[in-house]
Parts: structure tokens; sequence; C-alpha cells
């Protein structure tokens, strides 16, 4: 420390190196006292005439007042200056292309006489640096780029939200996520370190910072590690979904590294300080209360200053980091659940949970598939490819169906509606749509109905549409509407017309004179 007097076994170990021979730069280099204020001691250590063995023999009190008039020499100016411009230079380290020797060379700009770059000599720019860097957050072995990554980690300890009638104790989990470069953080209790609640988390860490980051980097959760490796992880599905949502990637930290996820303990260890003592002093019923609480204590650490610099973690993140975020996506995550079944003969694959019959191509019948289902949407996969998307529909035992998933046999029959078979049998007579109009109205179920058009309208191609006008004018003047009567006259008038040209052939005074040929007509 400047204007202080240094501890006596340090003057007696410059004394020992000094009668050593040792250099001047070596001995202050590696007892940590500036050169200067080594020289003096030496100096005084000469001019006294003493050998080293004689001074040593001194007690503290005595070499005491031997160096007493030996102080400790404060720093130079151009090192004053260098140290007021440090927590500038530490920001601006944080900006992606942003090196030292660049900030070096505005340094030189502004104090010409300043110090040189070379980090291999004691004194230069770089080697304060780094022992400025190491004083101040000794903590910090990595250079973070804005935007590059957020640190996530459930804390150890932790809360806990009481029942307001039966006062039982529910004991709640700590989500805490740090941004690399600016250090804003972010505190959340949850109800469990399940996927779905740490997906959620990360979710409201990045619309609580406004922005996407390159990569998140989670320690080495289950509920987004489902096996660890340290050169390929293998992510949780659901995480890895909600990741490729937000256009970011995630790099787990390595197991049994500690400098991967400093950052983010570092954190932790400040949120137990500075959130958890405040809360304490109160009782929260719901997990609302607890975060609402555990927000506004947020607020007052992201606001404070950080240690030996003049700005704080909201300052630095809306100078640096915010610009460098992703943005948003427009659409929040949704959560997707699986589930593998089987589809049915009919097309159709059951969503368990709701009892809901969802359409898949009529291709995939008989075959095993998985099912991803959020709270809006129903996807099916086989083989990783979507094979069909639906708008998820709760309600049990009926059906979503997609036309173009159904073979075309069937797609004829989902085409059947009243207005259908009215305009097919218009095309032919007005007659004809009036006896299927008559048949619509009278059938007590419409599939009944429709299949009974069908077989009518069907006569149409097998005996000709004259033949089938006739028979639907006879069929109104009847007043009976059915199939059975429609395909019973032409079937007499069939036997009638076989009866004509079997007496063409040998003819008889009684037959009639009605030919076989005018139903054809």
């Amino acid at each position: 420390m400047a204007n202080s007097t240094i501890s006596m076994s340090k003057i007696r170990q410059i004394l020992r190196m000094y009668s050593q021979g040792r250099s001047k730069l070596s001995i202050a280099a590696q007892t940590g006292v500036s050169r200067n204020t080594a020289k003096r001691y030496m100096a005084t250590f000469d001019a006294s005439g003493l050998t080293f063995e004689q001074v040593n023999t001194l007690n503290d009190k005595e070499l005491d007042d031997f160096f007493g008039t030996v102080k400790e020499q404060p720093p130079q100016d151009r090192l004053l200056n260098l140290q007021r411009c440090f927590p500038h230079i530490d920001k601006e380290l944080k900006r992606t292309g942003v090196t030292r020797h660049m900030l070096w060379e505005a340094y030189k700009k502004e104090f010409p006489d300043g110090f040189g770059y070379t980090a291999r000599r004691p004194g230069q720019f770089c080697f304060h640096l780094t022992n400025w860097k190491a004083r101040v957050n000794p903590v910090m072995h990595q250079d973070h780029k804005a935007g590059d990554k957020l640190y996530i980690d459930f804390a150890g300890v932790k809360l806990s939200i009481v029942d307001k009638q039966t006062g039982e104790l529910t004991e709640v989990e700590v989500f805490v996520a740090i941004l690399g470069a600016s250090q804003l953080t972010y505190v959340e209790a949850v109800n469990s370190q399940q996927k779905e609640d740490l997906i959620a988390a990360c979710e409201n860490t990045l619309h609580y910072i406004g922005g996407v980051p390159a990569a998140i980097v989670p320690d080495n959760l289950k509920a987004a590690v489902i096996k660890s490796n340290k050169y390929e992880p293998t992510l949780n599905e659901a995480f890895a979904d909600f990741a490729d949502h937000y256009g970011t990637t995630i790099l787990p930290a390595r197991a049994y590294r500690p400098r991967d996820k400093a950052l983010v303990e570092g954190a932790v260890k400040i949120v137990y300080s500075r959130i958890y003592a405040p809360l304490r002093k109160q009782v929260y019923s719901s997990l609302s209360e607890l975060n609402a609480a555990i927000w506004i204590a947020l607020e007052t650490h992201n606001n404070q200053l950080l240690r030996g610099r003049n700005y704080s973690r909201r300052l630095q993140f809306e100078e640096v980091e915010r610009s460098a975020l992703a943005p948003l996506p427009v659409l929040r995550y949704e959560f997707k659940k699986q589930l593998h079944a089987t589809v049915m003969k009919n097309g159709h694959v059951c969503l368990s949970v709701d009892k809901h019959y969802y359409s898949v191509p009529y291709r995939f019948i008989g075959k095993k598939i998985k099912l991803l289902f959020s709270n809006s949407l129903v996807e099916a996969y086989y083989h990783y490819e979507r094979i069909a998307l639906h708008q998820r529909v709760k309600s049990p035992y009926n059906y979503s169906t997609d036309k173009e998933h159904l073979a075309s046999t069937h797609r004829f029959v989902t085409d059947w509606t009243p207005d259908r078979f009215l305009e097919w049998a218009s095309s032919i007579h007005e007659d004809v749509r009036l006896y299927i109009h008559k048949i619509l109205d009278r059938k007590q179920h419409p599939e009944q109905a429709y299949r009974s058009c069908v077989g009518i309208l069907s006569f149409a191609k097998k005996a000709g549409e004259q033949r089938l006008i006739s028979a639907c004018q006879r069929a109104l003047s009847y007043g009976i509407y059915n199939y059975k009567t429609i395909q019973t006259i032409l079937e007499k008038n069939m036997d009638q017309y076989e009866d004509s040209l079997f007496a063409d052939e040998l003819p008889m005074p009684h037959h009639d004179n009605i030919r076989g040929e005018d139903y054809y007509q």
C-alpha cells in the first residue's frame, strides 16, 4: 500500500537476495515491492557498512528503527493514469472483436509517455492490467464477449412457501441465470428442476434480458443433458427443441470442470447474501408472491455498482450487451410432450391423454409413430419426418380429419353433404332433385340418407339418366321415397323391356304396344 511501511520479513528477504548478488529488477519482481522502494532499502543498507548477518541479528523493533525513514513510494503518475483507465478497458474488452492491443493503442494516443504493450516485462501495460483484474475480480478466469453466453444453474439451497390454510411447508427450487459479459443476473423460484420448469425459467430469462444469446451453458442438469460427454453430450430432446425455437445453442459445462461454470456459481453465492437474506424476514404463500419479492431484490442487485468499477450490471448490460443479443421470436415457445402410438386401420391415431383421434396419411396405417403435442398443436412424426399437423382438440372420442390424408375412396365419403347430393341430382333432372330432397328430409340419420342417395344416383350410370328420371317421376306419384322403390321400378321396366323383345320375335295379338326401347328415350 502506498506510503506504508512494508513488513520486516520482506525487508530481510530484500537484503538477503541483495547480498546474494541478485539484480534489483528480479528482487522487486519476487518480493512485490516497487523497484525504487527496494533500491532505497539497499542504499540505506550499503550506507550503514554492516553485513547482512549483522543486520539480520536485529529484532523487528530494532530493524524498524534502523529503516524507519524508508517508506514504500506511491505509484508513479503514469501508473495512476493507467489504473484510472482500467474500468473502461475492462468494459471494452467484452465487445466482440476488441483486443488488448487496440485498447493499448488508444491509451498511448492519450498518454504518449505511458507504458509499453509487451507482457514479457513486469511494469508494462498487460502486466498491470492482469494484476488489476486479479485484484478487483479474482474469480474471473475467462474473458466473456457480449451476447455470447448465458450461464444457468439451480441454487443448492432451496426456498419455501407455506400453505395459508394447512401451514404445510413446500420447498421450491431457485433458478439462477447470468450473462457472461455484463453479469446481468436473473433469479426465479420454480416448483422443480424438471424440464418443464427449466424451460419455462429459461424462456422467462430471455424475455427479461430482451434478447437471445449465442449459447446457453447449463450445468449437467438431468432436465437439460441426458448423458454428459466431453466431446458430444446428449441433450434432452425438449430442451434442444426449445433452443432451436429461439435460435440459440446449448453448450453444457464439462463435468468436473469448475471453471466452465465459475461465473454462475459465483452468482449463486451472491444471490444467497443479496436475495435470500432479505426474503427470510417474510413468509410467502405462493410462488407468485415469492417471485415478486425476489424480483424486487434482484433489481437492487443488478443496479448496484460492481466492486472496483463505476458502473452496475444493468448499466454495463445496456451499454455493451443488449445490442449484441439476437432478437426474440414473435411467438413464445410451447412446451411439447411426446408419446408413441400405432396408426389404426381407419388412418387415425389416438392421443391417449385426450382420447381424441387425429388423421395421418393412409400409407402409414399400421405404423408406429411419435406424437409431439403442446397446448395448441399435435404433430405426428415417422422416422424424423413430420407427416401430420393438427390443432389440438381436447374433446374425447371425436375425430380431427384432414381430407388429404385419406385414400381416394374414403375422401369421397367425407365429401358427402346434402348440398352435394342435391347438386348432383339437379345435373340429371329437376324431378330427380326433388326425389333426393324428399329422401334427405325423411331419413332420421344423415349417413343413412347419404347411402340411399348414392345408390339412387348411381342408377344414372347403370340404367341411364332417362330411365332414372322416369322412375323418380313414378315414385313421386306413389309418395314412396327410398332406394328400394327406385330399384323395383327399374327392374320391372327391364322385365317388360325383355318381354317386348321376345314378342317382336313371336308376334302375339294380345301383347302391349309399348316398346322396350321407350324406356331408354
